[in-house]
């Protein structure tokens, strides 16, 4: 064998490998994915249960927490409350994050659902701010640092384009907040606004189609790799002095 088609083949080789093995890494990427999706979905049909305190605060992780329906009350600071820029099935326009002091002392920040541009004055949804003593049920959803794509969260100007947490509860001057912030169920507000149940819990799972690409590429790759020999066969078999004509497909 030649040294180029020694190089040849073990180039094939080597990218059959790639191949397969990019190929088996998505199917256990998809193993993870179905995993994750059936829990988070365990998690948002369940039983509403007590949000984590201060001491459970430095436990809590995505993997862990994310999307678990919770129940909490308390009374909402109505003055303090934070629009944040949203795009929804109802059109765009705000989140409403709004602190929550909750009955064991602590903040928690609750999302209380989306308002459109024209709803985003306190004053035009008066009848939707709860006084006194309320309960909120919903899902537990981790901070969003660093802002939106592209766009960082200004604070001095009031323009927020992600629920994050730290950076809201230090423009608003609370202290003791959870680190992590409650998006509000469809229970309905007074006068309609906020709209809470927005939540999209959907995860993208193409992870079968990407193993079976790679496998395909594997496959191909051996394919392209075993051609010469296929055709150095072909042309062992042919009787003496026969050539392929290549217009007429048949021995000349």
């Amino acid at each position: 064998m030649s040294r180029r088609r020694a190089a040849a083949v073990l180039a094939g080789v080597l990218l059959v490998l790639v191949f397969t093995g990019l190929g088996v890494w998505q199917l256990q990427r998809r193993a993870w994915k179905l995993d994750l999706i059936a829990r988070v979905d365990a998690r948002v049909h369940a039983a509403p249960t007590a949000p984590p305190g201060p001491a459970a605060w430095g436990r809590i992780s995505r993997k862990g927490d994310e999307y678990r329906r919770i129940r909490v009350g308390g009374v909402f600071e109505n003055d303090r409350e934070t629009l944040v820029q949203a795009v929804t099935q109802a059109g765009p326009g705000f989140w409403v994050m709004t602190p929550l002091r909750t009955d064991q002392g602590y903040v928690v920040l609750v999302n209380r659902g989306f308002v459109p541009q024209e709803q985003s004055r306190q004053a035009s949804r008066l009848a939707g701010l709860p006084a006194g003593e309320s309960a909120v049920t919903g899902l537990l959803r981790m901070t969003e640092p660093h802002g939106g794509f592209l766009r960082a969260n200004q604070p001095a100007q009031g323009r927020w384009y992600s629920r994050d947490v730290t950076e809201i509860a230090r423009a608003r001057g609370l202290s003791q907040v959870a680190p992590y912030f409650i998006d509000a169920d469809a229970t309905p507000n007074p006068g309609g606004w906020p709209r809470g149940g927005l939540t999209v819990v959907h995860f993208r799972n193409a992870h079968l189609a990407y193993a079976l690409t790679w496998f395909g590429l594997a496959g191909l790759t051996v394919l392209w790799g075993a051609w010469p020999f296929i055709e150095a066969a072909r042309a062992r078999r042919r009787p003496p002095g026969a050539r392929f004509d290549l217009f007429h497909g048949h021995p000349s």
